[in-house]
């Protein structure tokens, strides 16, 4: 048994109080973690009691998990089956799309590389907004209102659908195209970014130092881990590096959270097969994760 006093631990329970103290805790967005680092790549099915386990040992309630599953199922993200006394939940056609587009970007090596052209993409008026998760997604820069501008890239993801309907200009003229950092909240995601180094260095140290965390502290530390990394990088729109501030910490916060997760696998993949879960489809393509460019991460291992 690991002792409480082990450093590992302390920072685990720290990062716990944390979670809960941003505010009301969206528990919905905790399990799409989960579904997106752990269950996907093992076939996509998960038990709900085993979904219990992991997010009891995050301080969050049973009646919280229920709540969020059933918003889940009526958003369309997860459906919904029982055998016997038991349910399981597996990601539906939409979870898995907008699944996709998040695991390029939250498993990608490093930023992408920029080829020198640009696509400007003009929305009609009074549809701008609807457009600005989608675009924005698959790393485009909202300028003003309708306009939205991407650098491009070899690993770019494909965004012809979302383009439908919008006046869409590509080109590779640019004066002072460093410029576009003013575009865009580049300080809110720079202090994000530093924010999560530091929160999470603790549990870096303790690990490099030889400290273990097993079983579920283990599944809970990456699902942590994950999550906060999640909910930065999708802030971020993913600019190659050519056109990023200068001293932007993103390459030390990814190095950090890819660290934690190689110290974390053995234990938390274990847990997972204890817990039942089927073993993982492809794990050459797991084992990858971190080492690739956006469009060479495949999302959904469980194809």
């Amino acid at each position: 048994m690991i002792s409480k006093q082990n450093p590992a631990v302390r920072a685990l329970e720290t990062l716990i109080g944390r979670l809960h103290e941003r505010g009301r805790l969206r528990v919905w967005s905790l399990v799409i973690t989960v579904f997106g680092d752990a269950v996907v790549p093992r076939g996509g099915r998960v038990p709900l009691a085993v979904l219990q386990e992991i997010i009891e040992r995050l301080r969050v309630e049973p009646g919280a998990l229920r709540t969020a599953m059933s918003r889940l199922a009526a958003d369309r993200w997860v459906e919904r089956e029982k055998q016997g006394r038991n349910s399981y939940f597996s990601l539906n056609a939409n979870g898995r799309h907008a699944f996709d587009l998040a695991t390029r970007r939250i498993y990608a090596a490093g930023p992408p590389q920029w080829d020198g052209t640009w696509t400007v993409a003009i929305a009609p008026p009074g549809v701008a907004d609807d457009l600005w998760q989608d675009l924005t997604s698959l790393g485009f820069v909202r300028i003003n209102g309708g306009v939205y501008l991407r650098p491009e890239a070899a690993d770019a993801p494909e965004a012809g659908k979302e383009l439908a309907g919008l006046l869409v200009v590509h080109g590779e003229s640019a004066e002072h195209p460093e410029a576009l950092r003013l575009l865009w909240p580049s300080g809110e995601v720079e202090e994000a970014y530093r924010g999560f180094i530091d929160n999470h260095r603790p549990l870096l140290k303790a690990l490099d130092e030889g400290e273990e965390l097993g079983g579920i502290d283990a599944m809970a530390a990456r699902t942590l881990v994950i999550h906060d990394w999640r909910r930065v990088v999708l802030r971020d729109p993913g600019l190659p590096a050519a056109l990023l501030p200068e001293n932007w910490p993103g390459e030390e916060a990814r190095a950090l959270a890819r660290e934690i997760s190689r110290h974390l696998s053995a234990q938390s993949e274990a847990w997972l097969d204890a817990a039942g879960l089927p073993p993982q489809i492809r794990p050459e393509q797991a084992a990858a994760r971190w080492t690739r460019q956006p469009s060479q991460v495949d999302a959904q291992s469980s194809r």
